[in-house]
């Protein structure tokens, strides 16, 4: 599937991201991608944030493919069944484990908690750290089994974002053409 051919919808997760980061930098160099821009950054709620999330997919003119980061990676997984029909794939990347208890001192997860388990209706690859401070390795694959998501192992790469040096992440943007090329 070529990205020319679908709305690409990046959803970011808890906080701001700040400029550089590796999503921002997707947005501009792919001309049909766009933010998803939440209100409400530091105390998400997973009802607004997916309302959010299904009007930029009813937006959309082409087949959508997501690339979420973080707690981005969660509300696709608790809205999955909601927005279907018009997925053709999702790219997630460094997902946060909000079952962790303090994951996050200002944030306990709220209603994003529990975090599904069932498997997602369209094709998902999963990026992640082996190191990342904001999910287990083991976490993280285990996400991917539930989720039925292939997976991939990104090394030592922090929580793949501007802190831990992911400003342009250009394996991210290889492994990415690698995932359109198999939608097909």
């Amino acid at each position: 599937m070529k990205i020319s051919d679908t709305d690409i919808l990046l959803v970011p997760g808890y906080g701001q991201t700040l400029p550089g980061h590796w999503l921002l930098r997707w947005r501009d160099k792919m001309s049909t991608a766009r933010v998803v821009k939440q209100a409400e950054l530091h105390r998400p709620s997973k009802k607004e944030w997916l309302e959010t999330l299904v009007k930029a997919v009813d937006a959309a003119e082409r087949p959508v493919v997501l690339v979420a980061h973080s707690l981005g990676c969660i509300l696709v997984a608790h809205g999955a069944h909601a927005l279907k029909d018009k997925i053709a794939g999702a790219y997630l990347v460094a997902p946060s484990d909000w079952d962790r208890e303090g994951l996050v001192a200002e944030f306990d997860g709220g209603d994003f908690k529990p975090i599904p388990e069932h498997p997602l209706p369209f094709p998902a690859h999963l990026v992640a750290s082996r190191d990342d401070p904001y999910c287990d390795y083991a976490r993280a694959e285990h996400f991917a089994k539930v989720w039925g998501t292939t997976f991939q192992d990104a090394g030592a790469a922090g929580h793949i974002n501007l802190e831990s040096g992911h400003g342009p992440w250009p394996e991210g943007m290889m492994s990415f053409a690698h995932f359109m090329k198999k939608l097909g």
